[in-house]
């Protein structure tokens, strides 16, 4: 069953925590800060940004850094009910495909939030991921 619509109180406090952790990524080499914050099903907010690596496939996502941080504060079975993504270009970002399958296996029925300077775009992880699976 998809998940009902955040109201607008919600996307706004999820943004504005993904934009005040957006501060604190370390990216040096791509210069692309992301931040992300994530909604739990019981209302706790955790947030994430990227933190890169000079052996890129060391870097960690804003968005698995949230799901990890809500993890190791509530364990595994903490239900995801929404995630929102910004950044500090010109430009709306999306899950990369390694987040998107780490969000499916937490929360398949995860609201996606997408800010840019566009505006806000509300989706779901089913959506931006169609096929994804769970073992």
């Amino acid at each position: 069953m998809p998940q009902k619509r955040l109201s607008e109180t919600q996307r706004r406090k999820l943004i504005k925590a993904a934009q005040a952790v957006l501060r604190n990524a370390y990216a040096p080499y791509s210069r692309f800060r992301v931040g992300a914050a994530l909604l739990t099903t019981n209302g706790k907010t955790f947030v994430g940004c990227n933190v890169e690596n000079s052996s890129y496939g060391l870097t960690n996502c804003a968005e698995r850094t949230a799901i990890f941080a809500a993890v190791a504060d509530i364990g595994p079975r903490m239900g995801i009910r929404a995630i929102a993504v910004v950044n500090d270009g010109d430009v709306r970002s999306s899950p990369c495909g390694a987040c998107r399958q780490v969000i499916y296996e937490f929360a398949p029925q995860a609201i996606i939030l997408l800010s840019g300077p566009k505006g806000v775009r509300q989706t779901t992880i089913a959506e931006l991921l169609p096929e994804g699976f769970r073992l």
